[in-house]
């Protein structure tokens, strides 16, 4: 199966799983540390596949395979604590459009990729797409508009979630570029099995410290919210879905134009809001300027343009 396919499939999936992140972590789980500490554990469940897939690669792989799993849980606490923190229309494109950056260097640096002058004009525009989409007005912007109809406090794009969300991007990026590696030396199963075991370890370092122990504790234990848990084992099924084919779509091509392809994730979001108000305009209450329409068609068409150059 194309790689290109793979990774598209895998930013339509995130995309929902993004959203509904975001209310979690202001209504279910209101704690960085908490969300992660959850995600991290279900992912672990992937272990039962272990008697098919798992494989012992050596001393040396197995630690670096355990560690990429911590800087995975690294990358998704940082990337809590900046929804938390932030406004998640800002800081999902924010890290979306970084990720990409950061990867490419590595690349560069430690794998030597070469690319076609194609596909450097495509890097180029999927990253000009996605920063022109950061650069919608809040108000009008489809995450905020779904913010606001589910009753999610939005708040402000702080200079620390910003920074938070920098670091998250960074190790969003070691963790592909790492992953890479681990796939070209080792089965995919078994890379992901044992990176998911060195996210556990990571978050139960959560557990040591009483005070962050008591954090994590007292998050999961709130009676008037026990009705919404439900979604973040829903989510954590659809998020965990997208990551293994995002994973997958790596293992088969070049990371960096994988984490490239990030920017789909949100021309998906900008169609679906837009066959949204067609369809139902009250329901997210869309108001149109001929600005911002053509800012959004821009934005489409400009990723349209990187992806067809990538793939082409």
């Amino acid at each position: 199966m194309s790689w290109v396919l793979v990774a598209i499939s895998a930013y339509l999936i995130l995309a929902v799983a993004n959203l509904l992140d975001k209310f979690l972590v202001d209504n279910v789980l209101p704690s960085g540390k908490a969300y992660a500490f959850v995600a991290c554990i279900l992912g672990a469940l992937v272990t039962v596949a272990a008697p098919w897939f798992l494989v012992w690669p050596g001393l040396g792989l197995f630690l670096f395979n355990l560690l990429l799993g911590g800087i995975f849980a690294v990358a998704l606490w940082l990337l809590y604590e900046a929804l938390r923190r932030g406004e998640a229309s800002r800081v999902l494109v924010f890290i979306g459009g970084t990720t990409p950056v950061f990867s490419l260097i590595f690349s560069l640096l430690f794998f030597k990729e070469h690319f076609t002058t194609s596909q450097w004009l495509g890097i180029a525009s999927l990253l000009v797409g996605v920063f022109i989409i950061a650069f919608l007005p809040t108000s009008r912007s489809f995450l905020s508009r779904v913010m606001h109809k589910l009753k999610i406090s939005q708040g402000e794009l702080k200079t620390n979630s910003l920074l938070i969300a920098v670091f998250s991007a960074l190790a969003y990026s070691l963790y592909f570029i790492g992953s890479k590696y681990a796939y070209n030396t080792q089965p995919f199963g078994s890379v992901f099995i044992w990176t998911r075991l060195g996210s556990v370890l990571f978050v139960l370092l959560f557990l040591v410290r009483k005070k962050d122990r008591q954090e994590v504790i007292s998050a999961l234990h709130q009676p008037n919210k026990n009705k919404n848990k439900w979604l973040v084992f829903f989510n954590q099924i659809l998020g965990a879905s997208g990551f293994v084919l995002q994973n997958y779509a790596v293992f088969l091509g070049s990371v960096a134009l994988v984490n490239a392809l990030q920017g789909v994730q949100y021309a998906f979001l900008l169609i679906i809001s837009a066959i949204l108000a067609l369809l139902s305009p009250k329901l997210l209450k869309e108001t149109f300027s001929w600005r911002i329409i053509i800012q959004k068609t821009l934005a489409i068409l400009i990723i349209g343009l990187g992806l067809y150059l990538i793939i082409f």
